[in-house]
This record gives structure tokens, C-alpha cells and sequence, in this order.
């Protein structure tokens, strides 16, 4: 069986992490599986796949934005290779599918849903879209409770294929990592360490944690993993409240599950969540967990 896992591109964050430890999973149980990204963004999950030569990355870095409707065109070459696609993301289903249309392709799609909401379900146009473009979709895959109820009102009570998968990690990653000396990372010895790993998006809302550490004591520090459109107002945030000093933005890192053993607590401060795997991560470092109650 071959399968080909299709995704915006592989830049840090949950949705691409699950994806890449699925396909080493498939691997290693004898699936054929490749990735296919729209986009050529550096990432450090192809660093991940690297002992999996098998594992082919494909990216279709000619079209320079992922809306790019030629993806179209990219993806019907792909999709008569493989007996399955799975996709993830918007605007990757979309293209996926009218791809599958256009080409008559009778390969099966699969999508999985990782959050509870998007803007697309506050337009009429774009809830009336999804109902039309998610009928040729074979089955998808709900995250998580809240992801399931919320996707089942938006689709309407006459879409029946959705199957609800809990999102999973690998605990022995996390279990066998050993942390960092806070010198190691330039944070104060004898401070108090909060990290936050998620994408600089409006859903992460790290404006509210650089907000609430300018009203802790001094020997409070924030770490910020990942990158995104907002870090650099998020840096401006820091300078404009003093404390850029205290604030501290690692970017895209390997090195996730060390980082996690080394802080003191882990924080995700959302605005809306599917099952977010850098919540369920935090939870399996054994570290204080804090997150919005979303």
C-alpha cells in the first residue's frame, strides 16, 4: 500500500508533527509513505526523516504561496502514484480535491481536522463551500471531542463520514530526554522558567503571556519556540512593556522534549484548540501544566 501525506508545508507545529511521526510509524510497519508539501518552508521534521531515506519529501516550491491554485495542476501528477492520500490543513484539502475532480482519480482521501474552528466557518460562502468540497472526501478524521462536535455542526447533520482519532505522541521521545542546565539556555539560575512551543499565530496568543510576565516578579522569564507572522509584533510587545530581557524567542527547534524537561512550568495560551499535541507533550515532561481553559 502506498500512501502519500499531503500538508501545506512542515513548519513547526502540531499538525506537521503528527503527521511526520505517523509516516516513521507507517515505515516501520512496512507502509509505503511519502509527503508532499505546497510550500518549501525549512522545518526541522525533514531533519527528523532524515534516517528514513524511503521517506520521500516532496515540496512544490514553484508556486511561491500555498493559495496558489496551480497547486491544482501539481497534485493530479502525485495522485496516481498512491493508493491513499491523506491531507491536512487548509487550503491543502481544497486543492486535494478539486485536483481528484479534475483528474477523475479514483484514489481514496482522507483529512483530518485539528482544530475546533477557522475563519471560514464565520462565512456563509466559505460553510456552504467546505459542505460541497468535504462530500468528495472519503472519511475525516476528528481530533478530539470538542474538534468532532464543532466539525459535525459546521458539515451539517447529512455528513456521516467523519471518524474521531485522538491525537497520540511518543512518550518515549519525551520520557528519554534530559533537560538542559538554565545556563546552558541563558535563563537565570535561580529564576523561574515558562515555556510556551506553538506557532506565532492569532490562535496562539502569546501577546497575553508576554502581557502577564511584565506583571511577575523579576526572576520570571518566558521562552517562546517556534516561529511565525507574529513574532516580530510579539518581540515589539516585549520592548514596549520592558521586558525583552526576560522574554526570550528560541524559534524553530529540534530539541523540543529537552527544552520541556528544563523550564519550571509550560504554558499554552490559545485562543481555540483541537488536542493540542504541545499541551499533551508538556503534560507527558512531568512539568506544571497551565493552559486556557479552551
Amino acid at each position: 500500500m502506498k500512501v502519500l501525506q499531503c500538508i501545506t508545508s512542515l513548519a513547526a507545529g502540531g499538525a506537521e508533527k503528527l503527521l511526520v511521526d505517523a509516516a516513521i510509524q507507517y515505515h516501520l510497519k512496512g507502509i509505503e509513505v511519502d509527503i508532499l508539501c505546497l510550500s518549501n518552508k525549512k522545518s526541522p521534521f525533514v531533519e527528523k526523516l532524515k534516517p528514513y531515506p524511503k521517506i520521500n519529501v516532496y515540496q512544490l516550491g514553484e508556486h511561491s504561496k500555498v493559495y496558489n491554485i496551480k497547486h491544482i495542476f501539481s497534485l493530479k501528477k502525485f495522485f496516481k502514484n498512491y493508493d491513499l492520500i491523506h491531507v491536512h490543513l487548509f487550503p491543502a484539502i481544497y486543492w486535494a480535491v478539486l485536483a481528484k475532480m479534475l483528474s477523475f482519480n479514483k484514489t481514496k482521501i482522507v483529512f483530518t481536522e485539528h482544530n475546533t474552528t477557522n475563519r471560514r466557518r464565520d462565512s456563509f460562502i466559505f460553510t456552504l463551500t467546505d459542505r460541497f468540497v468535504y462530500k468528495f472526501i472519503d472519511r475525516v478524521v476528528s481530533i478530539s471531542d470538542a474538534v468532532d462536535t464543532s466539525l459535525k455542526t459546521h458539515l451539517g447533520k447529512n455528513f456521516t463520514g467523519i471518524e474521531k482519532i485522538y491525537n497520540g505522541i511518543d512518550l518515549q521521545e519525551i520520557q528519554k530526554a534530559q533537560p538542559y542546565s538554565k545556563k546552558e539556555l541563558g535563563l537565570l539560575e535561580n529564576g523561574k522558567a515558562i515555556l510556551q512551543v506553538s506557532s506565532f499565530t492569532p490562535q496562539k496568543n502569546q501577546q497575553t503571556l508576554i502581557e502577564a510576565v511584565a506583571l511577575l516578579p523579576d526572576n520570571f522569564e518566558v521562552v517562546f519556540v517556534g516561529d511565525g507572522a507574529l513574532r516580530a509584533q510579539c518581540e515589539q510587545l516585549a520592548k514596549k512593556l520592558s521586558v525583552e530581557k526576560r522574554v526570550h524567542f528560541f524559534g524553530i527547534r529540534k530539541d523540543v522534549p529537552k527544552l520541556l524537561k528544563s523550564v519550571d512550568l509550560v504554558v499554552l495560551s490559545s485562543h481555540f484548540e483541537g488536542l493540542s499535541l504541545a499541551s499533551v507533550e508538556g503534560l507527558a515532561s512531568g512539568k506544571p501544566f497551565l493552559a486556557s481553559d479552551v
